[in-house]
C-alpha cells in the first residue's frame, strides 16, 4: 500500500464540509486516510476574481494505481458536485495528487508530483504541516526547502477551529 499527499480545496458553499465529504468519498474508494493537516483559508492564486478558499492536505495509503486514484478522484469530485466551468475558477471541490511514493508520471491524464505544487504556497504550507521531510522526487527538495523557496507570496491562514 502506497504512501500519498492529496490537496483539497473548496470555495463554494459550505467549504469545511465539502473537503470532509471528499475525504469520506475517497476512504470509500479504497483511499485510507492518515493523517490531515489543519485546514487554511487562501487567497485565489491565479484567477482572482473569486472567493477564497478552504485548503487542507491528507496523507494517505492506498493500493490503487495512479490512473486508478485519479478515477477514484475524479468520482468523488463529480459525486459532490463538481462542474468544470471556468479553468482555475469557483469550485465545490478540488482534490490533486501531489506525490505519490517517490513515483514520477507524466501522462495527460496524470501527472505526479504535480507540477505546480512547489509554486504553491497553498500546497505547501499545509503540506509541509505534517510531511515537511517528504521530498520531490524530480527536484529533490524537501517540502519544507520547497516552501522557503517559493516566490508565491499569496495568504494561507490557518483556520482556528
Amino acid at each position: 500500500m502506497g504512501q500519498i499527499y492529496l490537496s483539497l480545496g473548496s470555495n463554494i458553499g459550505d467549504r469545511a464540509a465539502n473537503i470532509a465529504r471528499a475525504l469520506e468519498g475517497l476512504s470509500r474508494r479504497g483511499v485510507r486516510i492518515t493523517r490531515e493537516s489543519s485546514t487554511y483559508e487562501t487567497e485565489p492564486v491565479e484567477f482572482r476574481e473569486q472567493d477564497w478558499f478552504l485548503n487542507s492536505v491528507a496523507e494517505a495509503r492506498t493500493d490503487l494505481s495512479p490512473p486508478e486514484l485519479m478515477n477514484a478522484i475524479l468520482a468523488v469530485e463529480r459525486t459532490l458536485g463538481r462542474e468544470r466551468r471556468i479553468p482555475k475558477g469557483p469550485r465545490i471541490i478540488d482534490i490533486d495528487i501531489l506525490l505519490y511514493g517517490d513515483e514520477v508520471i507524466r501522462t495527460p491524464e496524470v501527472e505526479i508530483p504535480h507540477p505546480r505544487m512547489a509554486a504553491r504556497r497553498f500546497v505547501l504550507v499545509p503540506l509541509a504541516e505534517i510531511a515537511p521531510d517528504a521530498m520531490h522526487p524530480v527536484l529533490q527538495k524537501t517540502v519544507t526547502q520547497l516552501l522557503t523557496q517559493t516566490s508565491d507570496r499569496s495568504a494561507v491562514d490557518r483556520v482556528t477551529s
